[in-house]
């Protein structure tokens, strides 16, 4: 028992850690661990290109500055368009996104939930959304084989560094979050094109969408 709860406590312990360490996820570590490559250059958010950030907040979570680690307006909805869990689309916040990949394991489940939940609102107490952010863009798998993080991701899609990126490519990369196995940046089909083309429209139409995670001025 007292090893079990180690095992459950120990993601609250390491996550107000993870403000100044850069960590890794858990995909990451079963790639190493069966010796399959894993591609990553940690970059802070300075030296992303704000498009990037901005487009993926209007894809995956809009409401991003506005809820405290759970969106439980999109979640609500979420749950009453699926006939059961595992038909649920929707309603995962950067922030649960987050903590999946830091701490949990890929699928649907109400034990994952269940686990995911206090994480994620343990994760938005501790820790800023801008790093929040900056975590989430670094560790997310942008590729088929191993490309994790947006500078991987850039990289590969479009031979250019994050920074370079332009709205209509931050836009793609953003479109293919979801399924990087099945979706590709550097050769995209119609289905992330006209995807792409609804992110980059939100985006550009919610320009305060980012306001809790934009650079403030220093005096």
């Amino acid at each position: 028992m007292l090893l079990v709860a180690a095992v459950l406590l120990l993601p609250y312990a390491l996550a107000p850690l993870y403000r100044f360490v850069d960590p890794v996820s858990t995909l990451m570590l079963w790639r190493w661990a069966t010796g399959k490559p894993v591609e990553r250059t940690v970059v802070p958010l300075t030296s992303i290109a704000p498009a990037l950030p901005l487009a993926v907040i209007a894809s995956e979570d809009a409401r991003f500055c506005r809820h405290y680690g759970i969106d439980w307006q999109e979640l609500q909805g979420a749950i009453e368009d699926a006939e059961e869990l595992s038909e649920v689309r929707g309603g995962s916040t950067i922030t649960q996104q987050t903590v999946k990949n830091l701490f949990l394991w890929p699928g649907r489940s109400f034990v994952r939930k269940a686990l995911e939940f206090p994480l994620a609102l343990w994760v938005d107490l501790v820790l800023p959304k801008r790093r929040v952010l900056e975590i989430y863009l670094n560790i997310a798998e942008w590729g088929p084989n191993g490309e994790f993080g947006i500078e991987a991701g850039a990289r590969r899609a479009f031979r250019k560094p994050a920074r370079e990126l332009g709205p209509g490519e931050a836009a793609t990369l953003a479109a293919v979050l979801p399924n990087p196995k099945r979706r590709s940046a550097q050769r995209p089909g119609p289905g992330v094109r006209r995807i792409a083309v609804i992110v980059q429209r939100r985006a550009a139409s919610s320009p305060t969408i980012d306001a809790c995670v934009r650079q403030r001025a220093t005096p």
